[in-house]
């Protein structure tokens, strides 16, 4: 049976003849789904970055809520996480020397690991795969054993590619940005076109959005994709019909601390699983290490103007001032 081809002509509307969303982008529809996804515990858990950033022979270092993490591997390549200072003179344990499962600090050779010492006592980590998380102390949380997880399409029939965007908002700056889906098509022309939110299929947990991603002005891709949060700093997107079931783009928000102007920095980690059942795909994914750099460079595209959307919504709170009321 031949695959049918996920094209359709879809021609970009003229900028001074397309309809803006405003009307449809209600402020208290958007308030009501992020209160509803603010009141969801992540258990203490902080994506930290890209599971492919965690060589077995070196450490890495991550600041989160102004804590210094130091992140290595174990002799069974489970992912490790302990204070980012050592105990000794304080050294950062950055890029540091992983042995026999232990970090070993770069001034003076100190070996830190699980149950080493006393007073460095070691973080629950995760590695899911695709993305690794350490879980802290964080106010207002009950500790879980894991981090939640989605569904995501088959690991050997898939392939990720994983960015990272800093921004001066708090997470739930960037978390607010994807619960507005209507600023899609008119923010991001490039990319979207199309653009509805089927108010049949949504509630304040789940929107669903029939959207047609840009391949030309003239021709795009129509799927229909589910937004839904599983905590209060992740919002995953999944493609629920068209092109690519199953695919999901998973967006993490991890407070950094504050800079030097006390103002909030927060890492945007955004991992897109690509999935597909045209056998092309099969080729697609043998060629994953060329074509992911052409994905990031898509993601970081739109993430220019999603964060200063972010940064914007942070700004304007932190003046005091209040719109869509």
């Amino acid at each position: 049976m031949a695959e049918v081809n996920p094209l359709r002509r879809l021609p970009v509307e003229p900028r001074d003849r397309l309809e803006g969303t405003w009307r449809q982008a209600r402020p208290a529809r958007i308030r009501r789904a992020f209160e509803v996804a603010q009141g969801r515990d992540p258990g203490g858990w902080h994506v930290v970055g890209a599971s492919s950033e965690l060589r077995p022979t070196r450490s890495v270092t991550r600041t989160v809520g102004g804590r210094e993490v130091v992140l290595w591997r174990g002799e069974d390549g489970r992912a490790l996480a302990g204070p980012g200072a050592c105990p000794h003179l304080g050294a950062l344990l950055e890029d540091c020397e992983v042995m026999h499962g232990k970090v070993y600090c770069r001034w003076h050779g100190l070996a830190l690991g699980e149950g080493t010492r006393k007073d460095w006592l070691t973080y629950p980590a995760h590695d899911d795969g695709v993305l690794l998380w350490v879980r802290l102390p964080t106010e207002g949380e009950t500790p879980t054993e894991a981090p939640t997880i989605t569904r995501r399409p088959p690991v050997d029939a898939s392939f990720a590619t994983v960015i990272a965007e800093r921004g001066t908002c708090e997470p739930a700056d960037v978390i607010a940005n994807r619960l507005d889906p209507w600023h899609g098509t008119w923010y991001h022309p490039y990319a979207f076109s199309h653009l509805t939110v089927d108010d049949s299929a949504s509630s304040d947990e789940v929107l669903t959005v029939d959207v047609a991603f840009r391949v030309s002005r003239t021709w795009g891709v129509p799927v229909r994709a589910e937004f839904a949060c599983p905590d209060a700093r992740t919002i995953v997107m999944t493609i629920v019909d068209g092109e690519g079931t199953g695919s999901v783009v998973e967006t993490h928000a991890t407070f950094v601390g504050p800079d030097a102007q006390g103002r909030p920095v927060t890492i945007m980690t955004e991992a897109t699983i690509a999935h597909s059942e045209r056998k092309g795909f099969r080729v697609a994914r043998a060629l994953a290490g060329v074509i992911r750099p052409a994905v990031a460079s898509t993601a970081r595209q739109l993430w220019v103007d999603d964060m200063a959307y972010a940064e914007r919504r942070w700004l304007l709170r932190s003046r005091g001032e209040t719109y869509g009321a």
